[in-house]
């Protein structure tokens, strides 16, 4: 018996029933936004603060995973995630936590709002390069 591609309502499963609200994905990584910074945190159960790498690619790329301390073993688990930093944040400022299985990383924002030339500084000679399309 074929079914339609539009079942009717009593052959239908609840997304409920397919997604349950306590479902978590193993690696996922909660992300919270304050006014002063960012932070992501991630439940990493039975690894090694030694075996946690948390890197900045290319100063727009935050990079979480997990890496064995030597090359005779391997991580008690394998982590991997990659993230695009948000605009505006202190790269320097960056800090990470690993307490009771769970890593905190505080991505702070950072406080340079732009910036302003004076008209004062502005040469009286100045070529124009290139004018906006």
């Amino acid at each position: 018996m074929e079914f339609p591609h539009s079942l009717p309502w009593q052959y239908r499963i609840p997304s409920h029933l397919l997604f349950p609200y306590n479902s978590i994905p193993e690696n996922y990584v909660h992300w919270t936004e304050t006014p002063d910074s960012h932070i992501f945190s991630a439940d990493i159960p039975g690894v090694r603060k030694e075996e946690l790498r948390v890197e900045v690619e290319d100063s727009r790329y935050l990079i979480i995973r997990t890496q064995a301390v030597d090359e005779s073993t391997e991580p008690a688990r394998k982590f991997e995630r990659k993230f695009r930093l948000p605009g505006r944040v202190d790269l320097d400022g960056i800090s990470a936590g690993y307490e009771d299985g769970v890593l905190t990383i505080t991505v702070p924002r950072s406080l340079r709002r732009g910036f302003y030339i004076d008209p004062a500084d502005v040469p009286e000679n100045l070529e124009v390069l290139a004018r906006a399309a």
